[in-house]
């Protein structure tokens, strides 16, 4: 069973900072046997201006990187939007859709995060739709973060046994269905074989906690 791991830095870092994060995380596990012999996947998302910099400080390692959004067009007169394929010209491979925050504080739809799910799939971007209760799921080959809207930013995740409720009705081939919501070490554990990974927040804004977690994820 491969595990699947996220991190999203969302906008908490300044640029020099993201750099410095990467740097240490690569000095922990950016040669970790289970990274390098594929049983464990791990991806970083910083904010835009950063990626080019993490893909190169992750280059001789199996760390990839990504984007928290992307648009819904891959040219044209879009100011201020970043199009997927200036994304995987970057260095990114993985790129969050739909994420709970975009939803509420930019008014995306269904139809747009089905529209971006498309454009990064276009671009050659895994998207990683990121869906809270009761929201639907592109069909397609994609990484399916499950993350309840009142979890996110909360002390603790959800209970063991409604996240593996969840994730087994998202669960369909050609899909990774990871858990995010103030997910953590230690979490991995308790949900065994129900999730195939985790999506990371601020617990992993310590190298070392999240360390802990690919070794978690290897055993």
């Amino acid at each position: 069973m491969t595990r699947v791991l996220g991190v999203s830095l969302k906008m908490y870092f300044g640029y020099a900072q993201t750099l410095r994060w990467c740097e240490s995380v690569v000095d922990r596990v950016g040669d970790h046997p289970a990274l390098r012999d594929g049983r464990v996947q791990l991806f970083v998302l910083p904010s835009f201006p950063a990626i080019a910099a993490a893909a190169e400080i992750f280059r001789f390692t199996p760390i990839a990187t990504g984007a928290q959004d992307l648009s819904t067009q891959d040219s044209g007169a879009h100011t201020g939007d970043v199009s997927g394929s200036m994304i995987h010209e970057a260095g990114g491979r993985y790129v969050a859709v739909g994420h709970a925050e975009r939803r509420r504080d930019h008014g995306e739809t269904e139809a747009i995060v089905a529209a971006k799910t498309t454009a990064a799939r276009h671009s050659g971007l895994t998207p990683v739709v990121c869906v809270g209760d009761g929201e639907a799921v592109p069909d397609g080959p994609l990484v399916v973060a499950y993350e309840p809207v009142w979890a996110i930013g909360a002390d603790k995740p959800a209970e063991p046994e409604h996240i593996a409720a969840v994730c087994a009705g998202l669960m369909a081939p050609g899909r990774a269905v990871v858990y995010g919501g103030s997910a953590g070490p230690g979490l991995l554990t308790k949900l065994g074989p129900a999730v195939d990974g985790l999506f990371l927040g601020r617990f992993a804004h310590d190298p070392a906690a999240l360390a802990d977690v690919v070794d978690e994820a290897a055993s």
